[in-house]
């Protein structure tokens, strides 16, 4: 049986494993979820990640988890917003800001997944994806 969403899937993992202060985590592989932990990456949440071979041999994403010094969490929090039940979609000069510009939001736009910076610098809206902070 299929996932009905696996970006919800790939954020709660990233949250739990957060939460339990793990180095890494493994993610189910698609081009969202790459694209998502590309943004993720240039926003400074996660500290690197790469795709591996599994124990069964498919191919999954592994997602570096980025801490402070002092061992603080880098990703306070990462909520989905836009779920498929119920898509929620911005034009560009609606795009919200997290934390009056703390977090990131990031966006399914025409031009390919951004944050909410980028979206506003090339004047696209479309999908907000999930807030991170």
């Amino acid at each position: 049986m299929g996932m009905t969403d696996p970006i919800a899937d790939m954020l709660t993992r990233i949250r739990n494993a957060n939460r339990m202060k793990f180095n890494n985590v493994d993610v189910l592989l698609s081009k969202v979820n790459l694209n998502i932990a590309k943004v993720l990456n240039e926003s400074g949440y996660i500290s690197r990640f790469n795709v591996k071979k599994d124990s069964d041999g498919r191919e999954v994403l592994k997602v570096y988890l980025k801490y402070s010094k002092s061992g603080e969490k880098v990703i306070t929090d990462i909520q989905r917003v836009s779920k498929p039940g119920r898509r929620v979609y911005v034009k560009s000069e609606k795009i919200p800001k997290v934390l009056n510009g703390y977090g990131v939001a990031i966006l399914s736009t025409s031009k390919g997944i951004k944050a909410d910076k980028e979206a506003r610098k090339s004047n696209v809206g479309g999908e907000i994806l999930c807030n991170v902070w």
